[in-house]
């Protein structure tokens, strides 16, 4: 799972996918962690155009009494998004959203203790990775909180995001359950944000080992 990667600013998410602005001020390029505010992209509510929101990074589900949850809500296994609590509701309402990323981190442990590795694009562009989003209302002060989770995927199979986390002594290489997040490439933002919920199911996918730039970072 990934808890930390540094986000571009708004111009040049701007740039990258051709994206206005929802809310109405600035964003720098920062660093984000869980439970923090993070920009993401979605579908206008007419589903025409895209828009960039800041929100949580921690999806607040319609059922909580909080925005403060007990329970860490900043991935989503993809292969369980369809029936968890937490994110049922956004995934059958096809409330998908992009994440733009200049790199993520991961943790290595090949050496006994950890080392964190940080992933960019060997074509230097910025990652744009799947995720789904909701919005919160508060029932006493109607208050509406933007927030949104990480989606990941399998990843013992992938020679490189398998070498990541730290390993489970008690199970086989291939039964880790390594994860990974998904890269959606320039090509599939439109099937990702306004398609059908097939259309979505077929992007939920590894990227290619090629397409990472990917050591310990400096």
């Amino acid at each position: 799972m990934c808890t930390r990667y540094i986000s571009p600013d708004q111009a040049a998410i701007e740039r990258a996918w051709q994206v206005g602005r929802s809310n109405p001020f600035a964003w720098p390029r920062t660093e984000v962690f869980p439970s923090r505010p993070g920009a993401f992209i979605r579908a206008e509510s007419e589903g025409k155009a895209r828009e960039l929101v800041i929100g949580h990074w921690g999806l607040i589900p319609w059922f909580a009494k909080s925005p403060k949850l007990p329970y860490s809500t900043c991935n989503a296994r993809s292969e369980e998004m369809t029936h968890k609590a937490s994110f049922k509701q956004s995934w059958a309402r096809g409330q998908r959203c992009i994440i733009p990323a200049e790199s993520f981190d991961e943790p290595n442990w090949e050496s006994g203790g950890n080392v964190w590795w940080r992933f960019r694009r060997t074509d230097a562009r910025p990652w744009g990775l799947a995720g789904l989003w909701n919005t919160w209302i508060d029932k006493e002060t109607g208050e509406m909180i933007e927030s949104y989770t990480m989606l990941t995927i399998n990843a013992d199979s992938h020679a490189l995001m398998r070498r990541m986390h730290k390993p489970d002594p008690k199970l086989t290489p291939d039964q880790q359950d390594k994860r990974s997040v998904i890269p959606l490439e320039s090509s599939e933002i439109e099937q990702w944000l306004m398609g059908s919920l097939a259309d979505a199911h077929e992007l939920l996918k590894l990227a290619p080992v090629e397409a990472f730039d990917a050591g310990p970072a400096q």
